[in-house]
């Protein structure tokens, strides 16, 4: 008889039309979570209590430091407030939402139902009210964490990129390719359209958001880094309504 020893790494593969995703798993790598909350005290108490419990812990002090670290490294899970300087919950949620699952959990000291409701309408994973119970909480980052199952690495292949969406990096058969995080979003925007003609309308509004102030040329500018970078043939014009990738 046989024994064979599988230590740590099962690989997974699931196979659609257009894109392979392929999925591995390492049981016993250190979870990581990013904070991101302007209230040190709260930091401070989260961390230590995150880190006893094994977890390796990132932090931010406001919304654009934390969407800048989100996009540096993969986590397991955030714990994002809602109000914060620079940029508020609510758009990092949106951000980290629009192209992966990773869980997120709301902090805020508003008590309100309705702000709750719209957490979960907007894509949130759990939702707690300051002052919290750091036990209650360490329970429910647990059981998040066993119910998404995010040690799964995502990888996606399509025509000849490979993309880790849990890092979000790129590469291709010449190697790396160095992403501006928009234009990572973009990417996975007409990634997840593909052979699908986009407005630069649609675009803007999907990939930047509706409150942005900006026009057509932001749109132009990003294509056309991105086709240097990816090969010009991917991203095709669609002459009367905007791009489509082609991959």
């Amino acid at each position: 008889m046989v024994s064979i020893l599988i230590h740590n790494l099962f690989t997974f593969i699931i196979y659609t039309k257009t894109v392979n995703m392929k999925f591995e798993f390492w049981r016993d790598r250190m979870r990581k979570v990013l904070i991101v909350d302007d209230e040190e005290q709260i930091r401070n108490i989260l961390r230590m209590y995150l880190v006893k419990e094994g977890y390796e812990v990132s932090e931010a002090e406001d919304g654009e430091k934390g969407l800048k670290l989100f996009y540096e490294k993969p986590f397991d899970l955030v714990i994002l407030d809602v109000m914060l300087p620079k940029k508020d919950g609510w758009s990092i949620l949106r951000e980290i939402k629009k192209y992966t699952e990773t869980p997120v959990i709301m902090l805020t000291a508003r008590d309100d139902s309705e702000d709750e409701v719209f957490g979960f309408e907007m894509g949130a994973d759990d939702y707690i009210t300051k002052p919290f119970n750091n036990k209650v909480l360490l329970a429910r980052i647990k059981a998040l964490l066993k119910k998404t199952n995010t040690l799964i690495e995502n990888i996606i292949e399509i025509g000849d990129l490979t993309i880790n969406d849990s890092s979000h990096s790129v590469s291709n058969s010449k190697g790396e390719i160095e992403l501006a995080p928009k234009e990572y979003e973009l990417l996975m925007y007409l990634i997840k359209n593909n052979k699908i003609a986009l407005s630069r309308e649609k675009l803007l509004n999907e990939v930047w958001g509706y409150d942005f102030y900006g026009d057509d040329r932001t749109i132009d500018t990003h294509i056309k880094n991105l086709r240097k970078k990816i090969g010009k043939d991917a991203i095709r014009t669609v002459r009367g309504i905007g791009y489509k990738l082609d991959l």
